[in-house]
């Protein structure tokens, strides 16, 4: 019986520290958070944080490890999500990332991605399937 109740014990407490499963951020998000990954990483542009500017190479990947860390705490479900959690100040200092490209005055980060987003969309719309275009018809 000792045994038993011991097991029970050791069962229960193992459950309660146990980490809940996380779910990753939707397909959907995923995908646009994908792009506008790539779409930093090939920019021409610099990215300033935490007082210092920066190449989009390594901006990137300092975004990649942000974004993976707060999808792991379930803190990212949409692209909106990421650019105002990961990509828009430093974690750190608070301070607002920006961007400069080329001769162009600095930007904010968060307006740089949210224009990036917007057309990223626009256009994913315009090769949605459609009647007549491989969708099939209701």
């Amino acid at each position: 019986m000792r045994s038993l109740l011991a097991a029970v014990l050791c069962l229960a407490l193992g459950l309660t520290l146990t980490p809940v499963a996380r779910a990753a951020p939707p397909l959907i998000a995923q995908t646009e958070i994908n792009y506008l990954l790539g779409f930093i990483e090939s920019s021409p542009c610099e990215f300033f944080r935490n007082g210092s500017w920066y190449d989009a190479k390594k901006a990137a990947a300092h975004l990649r490890d942000k974004y993976a860390m707060l999808a792991a705490g379930d803190r990212i479900q949409t692209a909106e999500d990421f650019i105002e959690e990961a990509a828009t100040k430093s974690s750190l200092s608070g301070r607002p990332y920006q961007v400069r490209c080329g001769s162009d005055q600095a930007v904010t980060s968060n307006q740089w991605l949210r224009d990036a987003l917007e057309r990223y969309r626009a256009h994913t719309a315009l090769d949605a399937p459609r009647p007549g275009r491989g969708a099939p018809k209701t």
